[in-house]
């Protein structure tokens, strides 16, 4: 329902002379949508007009919506994996009008994204947890950041083995063995991972590569036995007439 009714606003005010705060605020919508579709590239861009409008137009009741603007463009490009750009936009002489706890908290995730840091990115949520909890947008998107980094994390740790115990993942990334045994299980499942949890014995077994299956070479013999079959019966009743 949000798209349709977005587009429509959109429409409309490209129809209509639109006052520069309602279009920043229908663009803000817009890169708000494409961003929980994961589409982080179309996102900025909505959010890089929304703040333009907004750092122009805003008057002291607003004065929140540039900030609000900003963040998300930020974390539009932390998201692209584009984190080195974030300290470059902050920089700039409309970012650094506004900067502040909220601007330097994804400075510093950014920071934790490009070095792969689960620990600073766990210290990061620590010390700026009012700045990315309270705001549903930025929390929702960092949590999923968070989880990414787990898993890159989770894989970079279990390459070098081919059967490695579960406990001493959990003592390398220094996560609860229950929290790391659910987010292989996961993993597995997803097809990020190559293996299976032998929960018996607290195992992890990793696959060099994916498992053959042997469908697809039954089906082609069981196809060609078919084919014969029918070709036995057609010279059958060739004989017969």
């Amino acid at each position: 329902k949000n798209d349709p009714a977005l587009t429509a606003a959109r429409t409309n005010a490209n129809a209509i002379h639109c006052p520069p705060l309602l279009q920043a605020d229908i663009d803000l919508q817009s890169g708000v949508l494409h961003a929980q579709e994961r589409d982080y590239k179309t996102s900025f861009s909505y959010f890089y007009e929304a703040f333009e409008a907004f750092n122009v137009h805003a008057h002291n009741e607003q004065k929140d919506k540039p900030l609000q603007a900003l963040k998300y463009m930020l974390l539009a490009k932390i998201m692209c994996n584009q984190a080195d750009e974030v300290n470059t936009i902050t920089s700039g002489k409309n970012g650094m009008k506004y900067l502040g706890p909220d601007v330097e908290a994804l400075r510093v995730v950014a920071k934790c994204h490009k070095q792969r840091s689960l620990k600073m990115f766990e210290q990061a949520l620590k010390d700026f947890n009012a700045q990315l909890r309270e705001d549903p947008i930025l929390q929702f998107h960092i949590n999923a950041l968070y989880e990414t980094l787990v898993e890159q994390n989770l894989q970079r740790i279990v390459e070098p083995f081919s059967r490695v115990e579960i406990t001493h993942v959990a003592k390398l990334i220094d996560l609860p063995l229950q929290r790391v045994q659910s987010k292989l299980s996961e993993m597995i499942l997803d097809g990020k991972l190559l293996g299976t949890l032998d929960q018996g014995v607290g195992v992890l077994v990793l696959f060099s590569q994916p498992p053959l299956r042997a469908t697809y070479e039954d089906s082609v013999a069981t196809i060609k036995n078919m084919s014969d079959v029918v070709d036995s019966l057609y010279e059958k009743a060739q004989t017969l007439n």
